[in-house]
């Protein structure tokens, strides 16, 4: 049995699974399906021809322990879903999130409060993107990765499985730590391989390059490969696989 609120707007052709949850003042675009125990909470904005699968939780309020660091009792937006958009099974997007047109959000992922996420990024299975965050359009966040609060990834970043952004070089400890809270900021094109992971405040270069398994503890120049842990510049990244030499990236 659905439960659809009366002052909830709900546009044409919109389909609904069993189960589904409706609060008050939702906005449903045109065409839009709505898979099995979905909830959407009051005031979400979800665009037209949009899929959330089964078991999605739209627009859920952040819970602050008596010790978080991050996560802050504030009025937030609606959280706000455009057009086209796919959400996998299992997902939980925050308020106050914003995902531009033609996002794919794979299943079990999560999206915290205050991220933006840009037209056509794939985010995959089991990511978590944390509060306070951008994406630009274009990017690939594959299975797992762990993006940390305060992190920023520019337009057509590649992030491989199990890449893991820190912001803490504290690690909890004392309370001058709260002045220096900084993800990473990961530049146009630069791409990440698998379970890597970047210490607080580091910046990628564009187009640079991360090897698989490396510990990122300084800063990447631009169009480099970094290896190893602690990562060191090893070469150049190969001119054919620059950026503005694929034909995905001149044809936007």
């Amino acid at each position: 049995m659905n439960k659809i609120s009366k002052n909830a707007k709900i546009g044409l052709n919109v389909k609904l699974g069993f189960n589904v949850v409706v609060e008050d003042n939702v906005v449903i675009g045109d065409g839009t399906v709505l898979g099995n125990n979905v909830v959407i909470h009051k005031e979400t904005v979800v665009g037209k021809n949009c899929v959330i699968s089964d078991n999605t939780v739209l627009g859920k309020k952040p819970f602050r322990s008596s010790i978080s660091s991050t996560t802050f009792e504030k009025q937030l937006p609606p959280l706000t879903i455009k057009n086209n958009v796919t959400i996998g099974a299992g997902c939980i997007l925050y308020i106050g999130a914003v995902l531009s047109d033609n996002v794919f959000i794979g299943d079990l992922a999560v999206i915290r409060e205050e991220v933006e996420i840009g037209d056509y990024t794939v985010i995959g299975k089991g990511v978590t993107i944390e509060n306070k965050c951008k994406v630009g359009k274009y990017v690939k966040i594959e299975t797992n990765a762990y993006i940390t609060a305060f992190s920023e990834i520019e337009s057509y970043c590649f992030i491989a499985p199990e890449v893991t952004f820190t912001n803490d070089n504290f690690l909890g400890r004392t309370e001058e730590r709260r002045k220096y809270f900084k993800g990473p900021l990961i530049k146009k094109g630069a791409r990440i391989g698998a379970n890597a992971t970047i210490l607080p405040g580091i910046v990628i270069g564009e187009d640079a390059l991360v090897a698989a398994g490396s510990v990122v503890t300084k800063n990447v120049p631009a169009r480099k490969i970094v290896i190893g842990v602690p990562a060191r510049i090893w070469k150049d990244v190969p001119e054919d696989q620059l950026l503005e030499n694929q034909i995905f990236y001149k044809d936007q």
